[in-house]
């Protein structure tokens, strides 16, 4: 498999809602021709997998909010929460657009 140019992370409470949407994300990626990585961790598996992983920007659900001033401190990489109403209606593309946004070029 070839490398992928970017790689998007997102992080919720337990890492199964963001899976459903990781998909519809990277279906979206694949219509529009975008050689992204996106994968789910849960809250308390961030950590390893940030140092793992190393992506290039971090989303976080809705439910884990309270995370972002910990997780911008801490990292070098843009850290946004997704938007609520995408989020809730797995808006894949519109969750992929704003990961790509917040990456520098």
């Amino acid at each position: 498999m070839a490398k992928k140019d970017k790689t998007i992370m997102l992080v919720c409470a337990a890492g199964m809602s963001t899976s459903m949407l990781v998909k519809k994300m990277a279906d979206a990626a694949e219509k529009a021709g975008i050689n992204v990585a996106i994968f789910a961790a849960s809250a308390a598996d961030a950590q390893d997998r940030l140092a793992a992983d190393h992506p290039d920007v971090l989303l976080l659900g809705p439910q884990v909010r309270y995370l972002e001033g910990d997780f911008k401190k801490s990292l070098t990489i843009p850290v946004a929460v997704i938007d609520m109403q995408d989020y809730g209606l797995m808006k894949g593309d519109r969750v992929l657009q704003t990961a790509l946004d917040l990456m520098p070029s």
